[in-house]
């Protein structure tokens, strides 16, 4: 017998759009196809009139735990990402202490294994420091390695050059960047600082990090990667100029990506006026011209993967002033639904969201049976209604921090349910069960 039955759903997968049938057993999709209605089942789903998709896999989250759980934890952020239909997630190394050791790794996996309810995997750090550590790692227990080649908390800014050219050129697995140049942004900010005094207004922000800061810091990248052969994801592109630096085209042909996150397709400069420092984040919203050559470079192939950098943040924090106030958004809830919007708009389609937040998150990671809807493969995915419409208010929100920055916004989609491993952990606007996932494993040479 099946453990669960799907009938009747629109799937999205794989460039093609049909109506299908899904069975599941163990956790895994056992079939697929238009005639699975006479099979017998523990429960049936019909989901006629719903989208099936596979489970996003953002590659990009700060989940704050450890040291800084006031913010947001594994239970509490990866329960968010589920309602919002991501089943898995790569999360970053800058909490305290940062994931730059051997051990720091360890404990994030034990943290993650009694306590997400997603399914999991880790950046290993980079620092000045720690080039030994990185060259010793284990790596089954890292998605990648993180180098802040701009402004970071911590003692994570990787600013020496000859340790930037021997982690290029001897890095064990891919290597995901922060591209924004340091002595830039602090020169912008003096000067601003001399205009405003500590009264800096948040619409200084995208000209404080700047196009040039974001420019510099992005080719210095991949110069190195070019030079050593490193395989390079650059994160959270924001800029026109940046898209110049990487090719467009299957990412099968690349050795150097992009990615781009959900605010920087939806927000611009524009936005700072209503929400203030709600979307102050790293690096910073910028005007609509970047915002419009973002979404191009997406349906074109230049920008691979479309991901989150949610970062939550407590209000009191975010209502400082704008020298004081961190940034970062909480965004995993509401990611899906931002796409699903944009595609509503015509400026994507389902077929590019569907590829740019799972099947490609997979193929660039060697995500092993994950990331799309095929026999065999773990069931993670995710049912979406085109017809109800989602109100957003705090009320809702699973993130610890308790708020969004789309509060008020009406997004012409909702999440219906959401399957982890084969588990039913969201539904209706509810999460109705608490099981923890599993570690990502990944296809290594």
């Amino acid at each position: 017998m099946l453990d669960l039955l799907i009938l009747n759903g629109r799937m999205v997968n794989e460039g093609v759009i049909g109506e299908t049938d899904l069975a599941i057993r163990d956790g895994r999709i056992e079939a697929m196809g238009g005639d699975l209605q006479h099979r017998p089942a523990r429960t049936t789903l019909d989901a006629s009139g719903l989208l099936l998709l596979p489970g996003l896999i953002d590659d990009q989250v700060h989940f704050r735990e450890p040291g800084l759980t006031h913010k947001g934890d594994m239970a509490s952020e990866s329960r968010a990402a589920v309602a919002g239909g991501i089943t898995s997630f790569m999360e970053m190394p800058n909490c305290q202490p940062p994931t730059t050791s051997h051990q720091a790794l360890l404990e994030k996996h034990r943290l993650a294994a009694s306590k997400s309810v997603a399914n999991y995997a880790f950046y290993f750090g980079a620092s000045n420091q720690n080039l030994a550590e990185i060259l010793a790692l284990d790596t089954r227990l890292a998605c990648g390695i993180k180098v802040f080649m701009g402004a970071s908390t911590g003692d994570m800014l990787v600013d020496d050059p000859k340790t930037l050219e021997q982690i290029f050129a001897n890095s064990p697995l891919l290597i995901a960047t922060h591209c924004e140049d340091t002595p830039t942004i602090l020169a912008n900010e003096a000067r601003f600082r001399q205009q405003h005094g500590e009264q800096i207004p948040i619409e200084c922000h995208p000209l404080i990090r700047s196009e040039e800061a974001c420019y510099r810091s992005s080719s210095l990248a991949v110069e190195l990667a070019k030079r050593h052969g490193t395989r390079l994801h650059v994160l959270h592109l924001t800029t026109a100029r940046e898209l110049a630096l990487f090719s467009a085209g299957p990412l099968a042909d690349k050795r150097i990506t992009a990615e781009v996150c959900v605010h920087h397709l939806f927000f611009n400069d524009g936005d700072y006026r209503n929400k203030g420092t709600l979307i102050k984040c790293n690096p910073a919203i910028k005007q609509e011209s970047d915002r419009l050559a973002l979404l191009q470079a997406v349906r074109d192939d230049r920008i691979d993967i479309i991901a989150t950098d949610h970062a939550p943040h407590l209000l009191d924090e975010k209502a400082r002033p704008y020298a004081q106030a961190p940034s970062g958004l909480p965004l995993v809830q509401d990611a899906l639904l931002v796409l699903l919007e944009l595609v509503q708009q015509g400026q994507l389609t389902l077929e590019q969201v569907v590829a740019k937040s799972s099947h490609r998150v997979a193929e660039l990671f060697a995500i092993r049976d994950r990331g799309y809807l095929r026999e065999g493969y773990h069931a993670d995915l995710v049912l979406v209604d085109p017809l109800t419409p989602t109100e957003v208010t705090r009320t809702k929100v699973l993130s610890k921090c308790g708020w969004s920055p789309f509060e008020g916004h009406r997004f012409t989609h909702s999440i219906h349910t959401t399957l982890v491993n084969g588990q039913i952990l969201y539904r209706r606007g509810q999460p109705v069960a608490d099981i923890t996932a599993l570690p990502l494993q990944f296809r290594r040479d």
